[in-house]
């Protein structure tokens, strides 16, 4: 295979050994005599990936399967900004929201239709170029944030005080990245498709205690408490996505764990980060502030616009893909997800001081 460097937002770098592995099921899937895209979501073959893979997300996660439940769903985390307060915001309720993202405002316009929001924090007057403080109401329903900002380049380390609301977050650009306490959340969900899998399966944790307390009268395919209970099979799952993520649960336990990847995750960041720091004016920032970069997606600016039609043309000629930053913030991103090689971050980081030594 001749791989390149794949910076994109996402869908992002997959194990080689789970693309391997993938792409032998897709002619056969063990020695069933058909593909793993042909196999029933009821039949004895699918059974085990599927109940394999809902035991593997809790178990890297840390959580107990005593106390939280989960769902494999379709339409991404874009579609969680609905369910969730279709399944918890109630007439009369607020729901805590912090606004520090362009994915975070989407939640909030989507909660917008259910109840009532209170802003618990925004940074939008300076452009998202950091996380906000915070003042949760104290009375609200639950606490919603985004972990990392994709577009933005933020990221969320250490968890806010809720005043006492239960903790929601949307950890779809950083979940199994970050060595954090996930038994302090009572409902996480993410799209796998940025460090755990293919685009098609999303993930929804959420404390079976919080659950007990979701809005009943609910359409089936948008009830939590459905989903759940019919093990994320009241419809046709996602099969191939689902397989896939226990794919790639399984190379991160097997490279370490949440805690072995967090640690290169941070490694990953720091070596693109200290490069750019180093190769100012060339490099003319980073899009975030120090503080609160992100190990996920590091977002950048160069100087002048001709250098950075130069800089985009090396890259892409070193084997460089994805850089060019999203549309509403510019410069460019370079997307380090959780099977993204240091080799990758090395050869950035040595196109950017070796390009600022040239044009400085």
């Amino acid at each position: 295979m001749n791989r390149i460097y794949n910076f994109s937002a996402g869908p992002g770098t997959l194990p080689v050994p789970v693309l391997e592995e993938a792409s032998q099921a897709i002619l056969e899937f063990q020695n069933s005599g058909m593909s793993i895209l042909e196999l029933s979501h009821r039949g004895k073959w699918y059974d085990p990936v599927h109940a394999d893979a809902q035991v593997q997300v809790l178990a890297t996660l840390g959580l107990s399967e005593s106390e939280y439940a989960l769902a494999l769903l379709g339409g991404g985390a874009s579609l969680q900004f609905a369910m969730l307060p279709l399944n918890f915001l109630g007439t009369g309720q607020t729901a805590d929201y912090v606004d520090a993202g362009e994915w975070g405002a989407k939640a909030i316009g989507e909660a917008r239709r259910v109840g009532s929001v209170h802003l618990a924090g925004s940074s939008k007057t300076t452009n998202y170029d950091r996380l906000p403080e915070l003042t949760p109401s104290g009375n609200a329903r639950y606490f919603h944030l985004t972990t990392n900002n994709t577009i933005e380049g933020t990221q969320v380390f250490a968890l806010p005080e809720t005043g006492g609301a239960p903790l929601i977050a949307d950890a779809s650009s950083d979940i199994f990245g970050v060595d954090r306490d996930y038994s302090q959340f009572d409902l996480i969900y993410a799209g796998a498709q940025k460090n755990a899998g293919p685009a098609g399966v999303t993930m929804v944790v959420v404390r079976k205690a919080f659950l007990e307390t979701a809005h009943k009268n609910i359409a089936p395919m948008l009830s939590y408490a459905t989903q759940c209970e019919k093990q994320s099979l009241y419809n046709t799952p996602p099969v191939f996505p689902i397989y896939v993520l226990g794919l790639t649960l399984k190379w991160i336990a097997a490279e370490g764990g949440v805690a072995a990847i967090a640690a290169r995750n941070q490694a990953k960041a720091q070596r693109i980060y200290e490069a750019l720091d180093a190769c100012a004016p060339v490099f003319s920032s980073c899009v975030a502030v120090k503080e609160h970069r992100s190990w996920m997606n590091l977002t950048f600016r160069v100087a002048t616009t001709e250098l950075e039609k130069a800089f985009l043309a090396e890259a892409v000629a070193a084997g460089m893909d994805g850089l060019p930053g999203h549309r509403n913030v510019g410069g460019f991103r370079a997307s380090i997800y959780n099977a993204f090689p240091m080799a990758g971050c090395d050869a950035l980081a040595a196109l950017i001081h070796d390009f600022a030594r040239r044009k400085g």
